[in-house]
């Protein structure tokens, strides 16, 4: 049974060490972020699953590790407590996650990781979200994802005048934790909006299905013409 979900964005410039001199320009999304993890852990669940786009899709234990050397910092995270589990990398999305819970050093429960392809069709999205809110005990989601890329000229994906939209739906969905209005969402037009939260909040949604949670929106903005929600269920 799901008891509680976030919803945070998972762009790598939220680590401070990555952003550097533009660290500052996150400090709010930051905080809303920890504010929503906050939210799972007074839900005292009995495990944590979180929820991310990968290229490579599929489970990671807890302990998977993750890094962000690639973006020039020596910066290593891993999902969870305890020594490391797992020979796969964490996916980015999944990396940012774990070091949203090691900011607040998690402890609650344990952790596990699920990468979930961007192109997932809606469908499957929905009965993979069933299925983990069907395993044992109280279950809750830490689902990353961002919203459009296309918000402004200078937008990784360019100006798209239809992002906005997208993106006030989704907020709107994603604030009252409106599970049918994430699952129809339109797969197609968020992947050409470059919309790459839209499988993990359709698998939210899924798992979210009659439980009976109430949201929160947290944060609502573009930087970088890029939409970055964050929002607490619970």
């Amino acid at each position: 049974m799901l008891v509680a979900a976030a919803v945070c964005p998972c762009p790598p410039l939220l680590v401070p060490e990555v952003a550097a001199g533009a660290a500052p320009e996150l400090d709010a999304l930051r905080a809303a972020c920890l504010d929503a993890v906050a939210v799972l852990a007074a839900a005292r669940p009995d495990r944590l699953v979180v929820v991310g786009p990968a290229a490579a899709p599929g489970p990671h234990p807890q302990g998977a590790a993750g890094s962000f050397r690639g973006f020039g910092v020596d910066v290593d995270v891993r999902l969870g407590r305890g020594e490391r589990a797992g020979e796969r990398v964490l996916p980015q999305s999944l990396a940012v996650g774990a070091w949203l819970l090691g900011r607040t050093s998690w402890s609650t429960a344990p952790v596990e990781g699920l990468g979930v392809a961007e192109p997932l069709d809606t469908a499957r999205c929905l009965e993979t979200g069933r299925e983990l809110a069907a395993g044992a005990g109280r279950v809750a989601v830490l689902a990353m994802g961002d919203g459009s890329a296309c918000r402004t000229l200078k937008a990784p994906g360019y100006l798209d005048e239809r992002a906005a939209a997208f993106d006030a739906g989704a907020a709107r969905a994603l604030g009252s934790a409106d599970t049918t209005a994430l699952a129809a969402l339109d797969a197609e037009l968020a992947r050409e909006l470059k919309a790459a939260g839209r499988s993990s909040w359709q698998v939210l949604a899924g798992a979210a299905e009659g439980a009976g949670l109430t949201g929160e929106l947290l944060y609502d903005d573009a930087p970088y013409g890029v939409g970055y929600f964050v929002a607490s269920w619970s």
